[in-house]
């Protein structure tokens, strides 16, 4: 049960003030959006490319380049399953081999939400199935250390894309 004054529940979102006492003892209130949390593939083909979306995101003002990613679906939906799902349903591509290669906080100066970042291997083309509020203007297939560049050239500014990204290419290069 979430403690607090409930200010919004939506889809995706619970937005709370909550009555906290800090480690240093100060009794505040905080403002905490609670999520499902959600997780994102990093895809990487037998040549190297990873696989991006070209996606519309409102609140960032336009398209970004992204990882395959989506919400879990409920509390106690394996990442991985949600990962298998969001990679099909967004990039059209099934990975017979998932590595789970961390897990992040987004933003947790005010929001509890987590996204479980893997690696695909051993990909397959799959049906894609977008829902309505996604929209996908592009699908690209980048080579893993051209899309490493993009994220120093200020291409790719969204953060689990770019742990992701870079994950991968620790987790490959180790290998």
């Amino acid at each position: 049960m979430r403690m607090g004054r409930q200010i919004y529940k939506g889809r995706i979102v619970d937005l709370r003030v909550e009555p906290v006492t800090l480690p240093n003892g100060t009794a505040v209130e905080l403002e905490i959006m609670h999520h499902a949390g959600a997780s994102a593939v990093a895809a990487v083909d037998e040549e190297g490319r990873v696989v991006l979306l070209r996606q519309y995101r409102h609140a960032a003002g336009g398209y970004l380049w992204e990882l395959p990613a989506g919400i879990l679906a409920s509390p106690d939906e394996p990442p991985a399953a949600c990962a298998a799902r969001e990679l099909c349903e967004e990039a059209g591509v099934v990975a017979g081999e998932l590595t789970h290669l961390s897990t992040i906080f987004t933003t947790p100066g005010f929001c509890d939400e987590q996204i479980h970042l893997f690696l695909g291997r051993d990909l397959r083309r799959g049906e894609p199935g977008h829902e309505a509020d996604e929209v996908i203007a592009e699908i690209a297939w980048v080579a893993l250390p051209d899309a490493l560049a993009m994220i120093r050239r200020g291409e790719i500014v969204d953060g689990k894309t770019i742990c992701g990204l870079h994950l991968a290419a620790a987790h490959l290069a180790a290998s």
